[in-house]
């Protein structure tokens, strides 16, 4: 028993033990509803069909998207069979990758692992990042190669990164937008070696065209010219538009400005629900979180450069994209956009508790004390209810709306309490922080318990 004890208290001081235990979390969650539903759901119904053809030998109806996402999903279905687990499979495990990469950015960024461990606890909980990492679906796929491309960037490997900016362009066209917040956050930080870094990322286009052939003969048995199917997915992709489309999808702005229409718009199934909508206690402070990493960006605070330069190149980059190309969009394509927010939010938070301990006493102290675990409960209570998940589910279908209660699965109230717990004595709000204890802990000098 006391070697257990000690194992635990070794396991809980180790580096990653919090990450560990989101990965793991994440993971029972995502596989308990792997299952459901039973047959294609949304975008699904899409690119599972689009698979049966390539492994039929029939090649691909979805010429305007890349190769790369599509293999996926293909060798998921040849691993795992024709069925729920094995559409969805691939996407669990390289969501849960997301959750990995994204907590190694922050601690490259020099954010402690309290700080990393917040943003990364906001995001491993946010529903359009936790459902669109549940299906079969691209963009999981364009999204774990882009994070890599951002850690690898950080660590100054600049070559592999622009491969990585390539796969990540390769699961879906989109992922081109890495290129964008890289560059801008060299910028800012200071542009060094212009020469190392410029023939760096010229790594990302080579990959793109030197491997879509591969990737193009696996589905088509047969090679095709690169140049020539690239300008033919611009093209298919380019006449998607809101004026041939009037209901589709939504504008950029539309995502962070009017809520509840966007909400309304995008269910991806009913029962269980599965629906593409920013988590209201993330979507509430976009614009706050927004002004806030553009101030500190101004005033040239290291860490919040990135969270910056992504908001910038995966989000307001869509604004002009779309009033000059009128190009479809869909509010999931903030999927790409959530980590940056999320970061911005712990360096908030994290902000608010410093200077509330740095007062001895008064209501502004207490209200931070109990209001940021207050806000992490409401974040965790708000995703179990809009995701598809045990113990509470909105069924998006009826009119008014109303919750459901799986009776088989009431298992997971202990895991989401546990869960909280340990978040709240991980980042020390359970019995409240000492004046002084989380100086420092934004920009990554570790405090003294850590």
């Amino acid at each position: 028993m006391e070697t257990l004890k000690r194992l635990l208290i070794r396991f809980s001081k180790w580096e990653y033990a919090g990450l560990c235990l989101l990965v793991l979390v994440t993971l029972v969650l995502h596989f308990s509803v792997i299952m459901q539903p039973d047959e294609p759901l949304f975008d699904e119904q899409h690119y599972i069909p689009d698979a049966r053809l390539i492994i039929d030998g029939e090649g691909t109806e979805r010429p305007e998207h890349p190769p790369l996402g599509k293999l996926f999903i293909v060798a998921g279905i040849k691993l795992f069979g024709d069925n729920p687990f094995g559409w969805r499979f691939f996407p669990v495990i390289l969501g849960t990758m997301c959750i990995v990469f994204f907590y190694l950015i922050c601690r490259r960024l020099n954010l402690s692992k309290r700080v990393s461990f917040l943003a990364t606890f906001l995001i491993a909980f946010e529903t359009l990042s936790f459902v669109q990492a549940s299906i079969a679906m691209l963009d999981v796929y364009s999204l774990v190669f882009a994070l890599a491309a951002f850690w690898l960037y950080l660590r100054g490997n600049y070559v592999m990164s622009g491969v990585a900016v390539g796969l990540s362009a390769l699961a879906k066209l989109n992922g081109v937008l890495v290129l964008p917040v890289i560059g801008l956050h060299w910028f800012l930080v200071g542009w060094k070696r212009p020469r190392r870094f410029l023939l760096s990322m010229l790594a990302a286009p080579i990959t793109f065209i030197a491997l879509m052939p591969l990737f193009d003969y696996a589905i088509w048995q047969k090679w095709l010219n690169p140049v020539t199917q690239i300008e033919r997915m611009l093209k298919l992709s380019s006449s998607i538009t809101n004026a041939q489309y009037p209901d589709a999808g939504s504008r950029p702005w539309e995502w962070i400005f009017t809520y509840p229409e966007v909400m309304e718009v995008m269910p991806y199934w009913w029962t269980p629900p599965y629906t593409g909508i920013i988590s209201p206690t993330i979507w509430v402070l976009i614009i706050p979180v927004a002004i806030y990493i553009t101030y500190k960006a101004i005033k040239g605070n290291t860490p919040v450069l990135l969270p910056f330069s992504w908001f910038f190149g995966t989000y307001l980059i869509w604004i002009p994209l779309s009033l000059i190309t009128d190009r479809v969009t869909y509010v999931f394509y903030f999927y790409h956009t959530v980590g940056a927010i999320c970061i911005g939010l712990a360096m908030v938070l994290f902000r608010l508790l410093d200077i509330a301990e740095a007062r001895k006493t008064g209501k502004f102290r207490w209200s931070i004390r109990l209001g940021v675990p207050f806000y992490l409960l409401l974040h965790l209570i708000v995703f179990i209810i809009i995701t598809p998940l045990p113990p509470l589910s909105i069924v998006w279908q009826e009119s008014p709306y109303i919750l459901t209660t799986p009776e088989s699965i009431w298992w997971s109230i202990p895991l989401y309490l546990l869960l909280y717990i340990f978040t709240l004595r991980f980042l020390g709000l359970d019995k409240g922080l000492r004046p002084g204890q989380l100086n420092g802990s934004v920009i990554g000098q570790e405090s003294p318990v850590d």
